[in-house]
C-alpha cells in the first residue's frame, strides 16, 4: 500500500513465484457489467510493467481481446487470467464476467482465488447480484477490498459511494468498510466537474499525485491536512478494533500515538483473515501515461495486505471410492491435488485447461489421473482416465508464454487434456484422488435445439459435448418423450454465446425450435374397448379378438394390467401378447401422442384360432382395444407441474407472487430469509416457466433466485388441453 511504502522493502534477492507459493496472490475480481474490471486489469497490468505504453502487449493485442464473441457481444463472457508481477510478488488476475448469464465463471473464479476485489462503479453503485456475491464470499470468509471506479464520471462522489459501499457490505459492522485514501481533485471544468487528480494516504498523509501520468509522492499542504482528519481517526479506530493487540484501543484512546508500522501491520493481518474490507479508488491510465490513478496503491495492497496460498483452506480430498484424505495446505512436496477451473478451445492449439494446484508441482509431459464425478445429470459421465499432458503455459492476452512447472498455491494452463473437463480433479497416476466440486449455479432457461443439415447433424453430438466440457452450467438433456435435444443454459445471453460457440469454435449451425414440456395421458373415467383383428389373405391368416376394461388410477400409479378371462377364450399363451400390445399403444398415446399413464387395463374376454392366431396378432388386437375404449371416453392431458422456490427481496414479494399466481400457480407460504429477503413457495405448471429465468430476472432486477423441481403430472384445463390436442392432430 502507498501507506507502507517505507514498510515493506524491494523483491531485491527474492525467489520467484515460481519456486515459492509464499511469492503469489491470487486475485478474482468481481462486479456487475460495466464497473469497470478489465479495464482495471489492463491498468494494473500496464503500471506492473506487463504492457507497453500504448496499453498492448507484445504481439500488438490488449490483455484481454483474445475472444472474438467478447468483442461482438461488447462484454465479458468468460474467466480470463491475467498474470502480473509487483515488488517480486506475482500476481493472477481473474477478471470475470459481471453479467449474471456467466455466473458459473464468476463461481470457477472464487474456486481459484484466495481473495476477491470487488468493483463498484461511482455512476451505478452496488447491484443485488453484487451483494448476493459477498455474501458469498463472506460465508467461507474470503478476504475482500473494494475498489471504486469510474470516478471522472460528472456525478461521481467518493465519500457517498464508499458510504453506500458500508451500508451494503458492511452488516452489523459498517466500520469494518473504510477508504485507506481520499481522492483529491484539480481544477473544475467548464461542466462544474472537477477530476480526480491524485490520492491522499490517510495513514502517512502522504500525497499521491497523477496529473503527469505517474505517481509522484509529496507532503500535503497544510490547508489539506484538516480535511481528512476525521476519516483518519475513523480508519485507525477500525484498524485498532480488528489488532490482536488488545491493549491497543485503551492505549489509543488514552492518547498514546500509534506507530504507522504497527498500523500497517495490523491492517494487513485484517485484511488477510477477512475481518476489514479496505476501500480504494482507480482509473485506467491516460493515453501515453505510464499509470493509472490509485493502480500503485491497489498493487500495494494485494502484495502486502491480501492472504497467499498458504491461507487458503483445503477444499475436501477424497480418494476416488470416497475415503477422506487429510491433505496439508499448499504443499509443493506433498501428493499432487490440482483442479481444471475453466476449459476452453483454441483452434490452432486445441483443447487448454486452466488449473490451479493446491498441492504437489505440476511439470510438463507428466502423467496424471483425471478424475470427473458428480455432474452425471448435466450431461457429464463420471469418468477415471490417465493422461499425459503437454507444454505448460502463463496466458497473455492471445500469447500463451511456456513455464517450466507450477507449483502449489499457483495457476497454469495445461494443453492436450483431451478428457479433462472444467471441475476435474488431477492427482498422480499412482495416487488418485478427487476434490470435493464447488457449488455450480442450476441452469433453468431451456434450449431446443436441432441440426440445420445433414452435414451438422453429423457434428452435432460431438460439438455439443466438447460444450458441456467446457462449461458444466450447461446441462444436455436427450428428452425421450419429447424426442427434442435440449440445452439447458443461465439466460439469453448465456444460450446465444453456446449458439455461437458451437457455429464458430465447432462449425455446427443449429436451428433452435420451440421447446415442448412432457405431457401424459389418462382416462377420466372408466370405459370398454374390443379389439378385432381378423385378416385372410392365403395361408396363414391372422386371427385375434381381445375385450377390455380401462379404469384411471392414482397419479404415479402408471399402467396396470390384469387378466380376468375364463374359460380360456384367450390362450395362456396369448395373453402377454395382449398386454405387451396395449403397453405398445400406451407408450404412443391415444389422443394427442403423448404417453398414457395411471390407468388400469383390465382383459376380460377374447377369441382365438387354432391356426391363425399368433403373439403379433394379439399384440395387434390389444392395441386396437385400447384406441376403441379411448374413442368411448373423456381424455385428460397431463401436463407436469414444478415445484418452485424463488429467493427474492422483500421489495419484490408482491410482484413475484402475482406472476406466478398469472401462470397458474398455487402458493405454498413464504418463508422469511436473513438479509431482507423472502422464500416464496409454490406450485407452476412447467408449461409456463418456461422463460421463467428470464422473466424473473427482469421482474427483479437480477436480484431474485430459484429453483424447481418435479413434483407430479396433473390435469391440464380443458381449453388448453382441446388446444394441443388439435395441434397434434394438424401436425399428423
Amino acid at each position: 500500500m502507498g501507506d507502507k511504502a517505507n514498510v515493506h522493502p524491494g523483491a531485491a534477492g527474492r525467489a520467484t513465484a515460481a519456486d515459492r507459493p509464499a511469492s503469489v496472490r491470487n486475485v478474482v475480481l468481481v462486479g456487475h457489467s460495466g464497473s469497470g474490471k478489465t479495464t482495471l486489469v489492463e491498468a494494473l497490468a500496464l503500471t506492473a510493467g506487463a504492457l507497453n505504453r500504448a496499453g498492448r502487449v507484445e504481439d500488438g493485442g490488449t490483455v484481454s481481446d483474445y475472444d472474438e464473441i467478447e468483442h461482438r457481444q461488447q462484454r465479458s463472457v468468460q474467466l480470463s487470467l491475467v498474470p502480473v508481477e509487483w515488488d517480486g510478488i506475482k500476481i493472477n488476475l481473474l477478471d470475470t464476467p459481471g453479467y449474471a448469464d456467466f455466473v458459473g465463471e464468476l463461481r470457477a473464479g472464487l474456486r481459484a482465488a484466495d481473495a476477491a476485489l470487488f468493483v463498484v462503479s461511482a455512476s451505478d453503485g452496488v447491484d443485488g447480484s453484487t451483494r448476493m456475491v459477498w455474501e458469498e464470499c463472506a460465508a467461507v470468509g474470503m478476504p475482500r477490498a473494494i475498489v471504486i471506479t469510474h470516478l471522472e464520471a460528472a456525478r461521481a462522489d467518493f465519500e457517498e459511494m464508499t458510504r453506500r459501499c458500508a451500508e451494503a457490505f458492511g452488516g452489523d459492522d459498517p466500520d469494518a468498510v473504510l477508504p485507506l485514501y481520499l481522492p483529491l481533485h484539480g481544477p473544475q471544468g467548464p461542466d462544474g466537474h472537477a477530476p480526480v487528480t491524485g490520492l491522499i494516504g490517510l495513514l502517512t498523509q502522504k500525497l499521491f499525485d497523477y496529473s503527469t501520468g505517474e505517481r509522484k509522492e509529496s507532503e500535503p499542504g497544510e490547508d489539506q491536512l484538516p480535511g481528512i482528519e476525521e476519516a483518519r481517526n475513523r480508519l485507525i479506530e477500525g484498524i485498532i478494533a480488528e489488532s490482536e493487540d488488545e491493549t491497543l484501543m485503551d492505549r489509543y484512546l488514552g492518547g498514546e500515538q500509534v506507530e504507522i508500522k504497527t498500523l500497517v501491520q495490523d491492517l494487513e493481518r485484517a485484511v488477510a483473515r477477512g475481518s476489514f474490507f479496505p476501500v480504494l479508488a482507480a482509473a485506467p491510465a491516460a493515453e501515453g501515461a505510464k499509470q493509472g490513478l490509485g493502480t500503485v496503491e491497489l498493487l500495494e495492497l494485494i502484495t502486502g495486505g491480501f492472504p497467499t496460498p498458504f491461507e487458503h483452506p483445503m477444499p475436501g480430498v477424497t480418494t476416488i471410492d470416497g475415503k477422506p484424505r487429510e491433505l496439508k495446505a499448499c504443499d509443493t512436496e506433498g501428493p499432487l491435488v490440482a483442479e481444471v477451473v475453466k476449459t476452453s478451445s483454441d483452434p490452432y492449439v486445441g483443447r487448454i485447461s486452466l488449473v490451479r494446484v493446491f498441492s504437489g508441482t505440476l511439470r510438463p509431459d507428466q502423467t496424471v489421473h483425471v478424475s470427473g464425478h458428480g455432474l452425471a445429470d448435466r450431461g457429464h459421465e463420471d469418468h477415471d482416465v490417465d493422461e499425459k499432458i503437454g507444454a505448460l503455459s502463463m496466458p497473455f492476452g492471445k500469447q500463451q508464454r511456456p513455464v517450466t512447472h507450477a507449483v502449489a498455491g499457483d495457476l497454469v494452463c495445461v494443453a492436450k487434456l483431451g478428457r479433462a473437463e472444467t471441475g476435474d480433479t488431477l492427482s498422480a497416476k499412482d495416487d488418485p484422488l478427487l476434490m470435493e466440486p464447488w457449488q455450480m449455479p442450476d441452469p433453468l432457461l431451456p434450449l431446443a435445439i436441432q441440426a440445420h443439415s445433414k452435414a451438422d447433424e453429423d457434428k452435432l453430438s460431438q460439438g455439443l459435448a466438447r460444450l458441456v466440457a467446457e462449461d458444466p452450467t450447461m446441462r444436455l438433456e436427450q428428452n425421450q418423450d419429447t424426442h427434442q435435444v435440449v440445452l439447458w443454459c443461465l439466460g439469453e445471453a448465456h444460450a446465444d454465446v453456446a449458439l455461437e460457440r458451437l457455429r464458430s469454435r465447432y462449425g455446427v449451425q443449429v436451428d433452435v425450435v420451440p421447446h415442448r414440456v412432457s405431457l401424459r395421458e389418462t382416462f377420466a373415467g372408466r370405459s370398454a374397448g374390443r379389439g378385432r383383428h381378423v385378416k385372410q389373405s392365403g395361408g396363414h391368416g391372422q386371427y385375434a379378438i381381445c375385450e377390455i376394461e380401462v379404469e384411471p388410477l392414482p397419479g404415479g400409479s402408471g399402467i396396470e394390467f390384469v387378466d380376468k378371462v375364463v374359460g380360456g377364450a384367450v390362450p395362456r399363451q396369448f395373453i402377454p401378447s395382449v398386454e405387451k400390445g396395449v403397453r405398445a399403444q400406451a407408450a404412443k398415446g391415444v389422443a394427442a401422442g403423448y404417453p398414457l399413464i395411471d390407468i388400469r387395463v383390465t382383459l376380460l374376454d377374447g377369441k382365438a384360432h387354432s391356426v391363425d392366431s399368433s403373439d403379433a396378432a394379439f399384440q395387434t388386437a390389444g392395441a386396437l382395444a385400447l384406441r376403441e375404449a379411448a374413442a368411448d371416453a373423456t381424455i385428460h392431458l397431463l401436463e407436469p407441474v414444478a415445484e418452485v422456490s424463488v429467493l427474492v427481496g422483500d421489495e419484490y414479494v408482491g410482484a413475484v407472487m402475482s406472476d406466478l399466481s398469472a401462470r397458474r400457480g398455487r402458493l405454498l407460504g413464504t418463508e422469511q430469509v436473513s438479509g431482507g429477503r423472502t422464500l416464496v413457495r409454490a406450485e407452476v405448471p412447467e408449461i409456463e416457466i418456461g422463460r421463467y429465468a428470464i422473466d424473473l430476472r427482469s421482474l427483479s432486477h437480477g436480484t431474485a433466485r430459484f429453483s424447481r423441481s418435479y413434483a407430479r403430472h396433473e390435469p391440464m384445463p380443458p381449453q388448453l388441453g382441446e388446444k394441443i390436442r388439435q395441434e397434434a392432430q394438424k401436425s399428423q
